[in-house]
């Protein structure tokens, strides 16, 4: 399987007012990531470029992680921080049934509200999902992504918060995992690395990230 992808890894400027801005509104935020796609993308253009991101905030710096088919950091506002590109192939390549991996994911846990029978035919609300629940929801999705988690640490961070006149009032609860896990199905991993897993894809969530795990 030939695949096309690369991860900028901006580490970010916090006296920039443009990252200062997209660090408390989710919608300039994805509007940000989408200027290092190439335009004309059609209807879709996030599906489309593949592209998925994430930021890792420590004490003391915020990085922001970008993956797509193609990526042009240049398209970034000058002051907006440093940024690294590096192709993916190398990454997919080594993939293998078993290997023991380090993984880190923010996720967005949901599951659809059941409604009663009396309400058939109509679609129930998302819920959004914490604690043990979100770790059942998070384990069943790693296993159809093609792992076996040994380890999951959650924390949760604060939710994503679109703002502005035409964004949607919906607030996307957020949670970051981090851990180990054991590599079941190479190929459905791979996919759901270039596609990303659940919800929120569009405001922080979804990008798996991956390393071959430290030996003792």
């Amino acid at each position: 399987m030939s695949i096309t992808a690369v991860i900028a890894r901006i580490r970010l400027n916090p006296y920039s007012r443009a990252v200062q801005s997209d660090l408390r509104d989710a919608t300039q935020m994805h509007r940000t990531v989408m200027r290092l796609v190439p335009d004309g993308l059609g209807d879709s253009p996030r599906r489309t470029a593949g592209l998925l991101y994430r930021v890792d905030e420590t004490t003391t710096a915020s990085t922001l992680l970008v993956q797509g088919h193609h990526l042009d950091a240049g398209r970034l506002p000058a002051d907006y921080g440093h940024a690294d590109v590096k192709d993916l192939a190398p990454m997919f390549a080594a993939l293998r049934k078993g290997l023991a991996v380090s993984y880190r994911i923010v996720l967005n846990p949901t599951k659809r509200e059941r409604l009663p029978l009396q309400h058939k035919g109509q679609r129930g609300r998302i819920i959004p999902l914490s604690g043990p629940d979100a770790d059942q929801w998070w384990t069943q999705r790693a296993a159809d992504a093609g792992l076996q988690l040994r380890i999951l640490t959650p924390t949760n961070l604060a939710p994503a918060r679109p703002r502005g006149a035409d964004a949607t009032p919906m607030r996307h609860s957020l949670i970051r995992y981090d851990g180990t896990a054991t590599i079941t199905d190479p190929d459905a991993l791979a996919q759901a690395v270039l596609t990303g897993i659940g919800r929120g894809k569009a405001y922080g969530a979804g990008l798996l990230s991956l390393a071959r795990a430290k030996t003792p």
